[in-house]
This record gives C-alpha cells, sequence and structure tokens, in this order.
C-alpha cells in the first residue's frame, strides 16, 4: 500500500476541497477497489472482510467486533496521551498502567484461555488478532514491564509477528511509525488547526 501524510494545513484544505473526497471533511480516507473510504471502523471492516479476517458468521463478527472496540478504548487512551499538558501525564500514564494491566489485558488473556487456541475468535486469524498485537506493541513502548503477567498475550505476539507479512512490516525502515513524539504532536495541531 502506498501512504500518503499531511504535511500542512494546505494539505488537509486541498483534500477537503476536492468534492466527494473526504466525505466528513476529515481523515483516514482510504482509497481502494474504487471507492474512498471513510471513518477508521468501516475502512478497517472492509479491509478485515475483503481478506477473510472478520469472522465465518455473524457470532464470529460480533465477538471480533466487541474485542476491536475493548481494543480501541486503551488504544485511544494511548494514542492521546502526548496531546496533555505535561503536567497531566503521569497521571494519564498511572490510568493507562492501571486499566492495562487489571482491566483490558487480564480480559484478552481470559479469552485466550478460556478456549485454549491461538487465535481470539475461531481459531483463525482476525482483525482483533492484529488490532491486539498493534496494541500490545503501543504498550510495549510506553511501558515493557505491563506484559509480564500475560504469558498468552506474548505468545499472540510472537505468532502474529512472525507472518511473513506482518513480520516484513516490522523490520526497520518499514511503514510501521514510531511512537508519537512531541515533533508529531506539533505537527497534528498545526495541520489539524487544535
Amino acid at each position: 500500500f502506498e501512504e500518503q501524510f499531511l504535511e500542512s494545513p494546505e494539505d488537509l484544505e486541498k483534500l477537503r476541497n476536492e468534492d466527494g473526497v473526504l466525505m466528513f471533511q476529515q481523515v483516514p480516507m482510504v482509497e481502494i477497489d474504487g471507492m474512498k473510504l471513510a471513518q477508521t471502523r468501516a475502512i478497517l471492516n472492509y479491509i478485515a472482510a475483503k481478506y477473510n479476517l472478520y469472522g465465518t458468521d455473524i457470532k464470529e463478527r460480533a465477538l471480533i467486533d466487541m474485542y476491536s472496540e475493548g481494543i480501541a478504548d486503551l488504544y485511544e487512551m494511548i494514542l492521546r496521551l502526548p496531546l496533555f499538558p505535561p503536567d497531566e501525564q503521569d497521571a494519564k500514564m498511572t490510568q493507562i498502567r492501571e486499566k492495562t494491566t487489571n482491566r483490558y489485558f487480564p480480559a484478552f488473556e481470559k479469552v485466550l484461555k478460556s478456549h485454549g487456541q491461538h487465535y481470539l475468535v475461531g481459531n483463525r486469524l482476525s482483525k482483533a488478532d492484529i488490532h491486539l498485537v498493534e496494541l500490545i506493541y503501543q504498550v510495549e513502548e510506553i511501558d515493557p514491564s505491563l506484559m509480564a503477567n500475560f504469558p498468552l498475550l506474548k505468545a499472540l505476539k510472537t505468532r502474529i509477528s512472525n507472518l511473513p507479512p506482518v513480520k516484513k512490516f516490522l523490520q526497520p525502515g518499514s511503514q510501521r511509525k514510531p511512537p508519537i513524539d512531541a515533533k508529531a504532536v506539533k505537527a497534528a495541531r498545526e495541520i489539524f488547526k487544535i
């Protein structure tokens, strides 16, 4: 895939002014199969369905969606951390640590343990597994010790990280982005005028 980033407020305005490019005047937007899809969850669901990562029936899709929403809750807390003023970041980080180790990771560890399978749903790779592994990487980047009590999550991370396309994506110099730093926050604030 080819990824294009906004580098200035003008880049965003240019997209907003192109008729129909940004349905809700916001990003992300993915061009795929002749469509311009907006809204993160719609994009992810389409890609997951297209590549058989969205379960085999409506019950599996419901579980995948439920797990994905839980993953998104914690992921958004981590994503927003750099946006808080420095004097609030320690308290937010404490909250992230607490919710990671006492709410979210225990729930996913329990799911894996309860059915003794290699993946969260239907013993086959789904978008929920991929989202969870990306979340694990995010958590490890802010505090690797948070993974200490979750052997099944560590095994899931290893299993998925060794899949050839994922392994390639994780290599240095790949399209995977480093954690958000102060420079990236400043640029985002300028581009999105926040």
